[in-house]
């Protein structure tokens, strides 16, 4: 029997990067899963590579920084049959990234950044929070960084904002562990995606920098991780893990 069969899984940030690679791999493993995404067309892209290879999946696009956007995600969850009107894994991994700390980052995308990586993860924590509770059971898994933990100059602004998803997760993990929902954070570091262009990065103000590490993570590595996680039985809990390339010595 596959691990998660039986089980429905909400992915946010679906279309691309671990998101995608988290769902793809959640469904492979037997789970049901909702996709979230602002790119509709590219999320059905990612439900018709999982349908092909027998999976479920349901698309709802949105913007995760909104709560309303949020809301309509999970009631649509809520009324997916082939999901069984249910879920019970969460994987808050909407987010986006900025080139440059406090002095030089583009401080006009400062509040759109802190909308999507702490005010909508801490809506989605509180609506999935308060339903676990509930039900008495379930995971909810947010997709932080290595610059949360260790901030960058190169990042200080953006690991501002995973600082504070982390503390979320520890926030809701100390309400609701006794319920016997585990909430837990995953640190990635650089990982292979099309992340740090969207954030500005270039070889010039980050490149360079990574190049010394050698070979970086791949999507997958940290899909990996996330079922391990997952998989971990009902009264253990690893709430945090952090995964680097093996050559990455900062941050």
């Amino acid at each position: 029997m596959k691990p998660f069969q039986g089980k429905t899984a909400i992915v946010t940030g679906a279309s691309s990067g671990i998101g995608r690679a988290v769902a793809l791999t959640l469904a492979d493993q037997g789970a049901a899963v909702a996709l979230h995404a602002r790119r509709g067309a590219v999320l059905q892209e990612v439900a018709n590579e999982i349908r092909r290879g027998g999976g479920r999946a349901l698309v709802v696009a949105g913007d995760a920084g909104q709560a309303s956007a949020i809301d309509t995600l999970l009631e649509a969850v809520l009324a997916w049959q082939e999901g069984g009107c249910a879920y019970s894994i969460v994987i808050a991994n909407a987010g986006r990234g900025l080139a440059g700390g406090i002095t030089t980052s583009d401080n006009s995308q400062w509040q759109e950044l802190y909308q999507t990586n702490v005010l909508g993860t801490a809506h989605l924590l509180r609506q999935t929070g308060r339903y676990l509770s509930q039900q008495g059971s379930g995971d909810i898994v947010v997709i932080s960084s290595v610059a949360g933990r260790n901030i960058s100059p190169f990042s200080g602004f953006y690991g501002s904002s995973k600082f504070a998803a982390s503390a979320l997760a520890e926030a809701l993990r100390r309400e609701v562990c006794a319920s016997g929902v585990r909430v837990s954070t995953v640190m990635p570091g650089i990982v292979e995606s099309g992340f740090q262009q969207v954030a500005g990065y270039t070889r010039e103000n980050f490149g360079k920098t990574v190049e010394t590490y050698g070979r970086v993570l791949e999507p997958q590595d940290i899909a990996n991780g996330v079922s391990w996680l997952l998989s971990q039985p009902p009264h253990v809990h690893v709430s945090e893990i952090m995964i680097r390339p093996t050559g990455q010595n900062y941050p």
